[in-house]
Parts: structure tokens; C-alpha cells; sequence
């Protein structure tokens, strides 16, 4: 290979490893605006300290999404592994599922989504049968997707 093909070579690796870059920090800066919106303007965190009878940890709840983001930032650019016990990641996830559901409430709460569901589809009287199916459907999806998806 000449040196005039190296050098050409060489600069459309520089371009392209250039476009990667700039396309990863594109995506990072839509992904973490658009996260940024959703707390900030929806007022998701308030809400969540509210539901929760929590609001004198409301500065505690922001430092958390904050360190927690950077967190998850940090442990995605690399691979890391960690030896936990099976108890241990238990209680994780059952922090994290009950961090979920809560910011689903305060979410579903701010937004009125089921009273204008149950208008929607007519049960506007019957929104306490709406909500319990929902309940009921979500444990069962969850549990059928654990059964018969999920080998441990």
C-alpha cells in the first residue's frame, strides 16, 4: 500500500471515529434534555416526595436522580462486574421496582391519565375496576415474562 493510500485511509478513520463522536454526544445531550424535561416540567420529583408524605427530602430525592444518572452514565461507557450476593441484588431490585411504580403514579397523577382513560372508554364510574385491572395485568405480565422468559 502506498503512502498516499495510508494517508487517505487515515483521514477517513479521523472523519469517521469524528461523526461517531459527534453523533454519540448528540444523542447523550437529546436523551439527557429530554430527561431533564420530563422532571423538571412535568414536576415529577415534587410530585413523588408528595405522594410519598416526604417533602422535607425533596433536596435528597433531586441529589439522588442526579448521582444516580451520573452513575448509570459512568457504569455504561464501561463493563463493570460486580459479585453480589443473590439477597443483596433482591433488595436492589425491589428498591427499583418500588422507585418505578411510584414515579408511574406521580407520572400517571400529574398527566390525569386515568380519568381520562376511563372517560375514554366509558367507565368513568368504574375507574376503581379500571385501576385494579390494571394492577392485575401488570403482576401477570410480569409474572409470565419471569416464567417463561427469563432462565436463572
Amino acid at each position: 500500500m502506498s503512502q498516499c493510500m495510508k494517508t487517505k485511509l487515515g483521514k477517513i478513520k479521523m472523519i469517521s471515529t469524528f461523526l461517531l463522536i459527534l453523533i454519540g454526544l448528540s444523542g447523550g445531550l437529546a436523551v439527557g434534555s429530554g430527561f431533564v424535561a420530563f422532571l423538571t416540567v412535568l414536576g415529577i420529583i415534587p410530585r413523588l416526595a408528595y405522594l410519598t408524605k416526604t417533602e422535607q427530602l425533596l433536596t435528597f430525592y433531586e441529589f439522588s436522580v442526579i448521582v444516580g444518572t451520573l452513575t448509570g452514565v459512568w457504569f455504561s461507557l464501561g463493563s463493570p462486574i460486580f459479585s453480589i450476593s443473590n439477597l443483596i441484588l433482591i433488595i436492589i431490585g425491589l428498591a427499583c421496582g418500588i422507585f418505578i411504580g411510584l414515579l408511574a403514579a406521580a407520572l400517571t397523577e400529574v398527566l390525569n391519565v386515568f380519568p381520562i382513560l376511563a372517560k375514554r372508554i366509558g367507565m368513568k364510574d368504574k375507574i376503581n375496576w379500571l385501576l385494579w385491572a390494571i394492577v392485575f395485568g401488570k403482576i401477570i405480565g410480569s409474572l409470565y415474562h419471569w416464567i417463561y422468559f427469563v432462565k436463572l
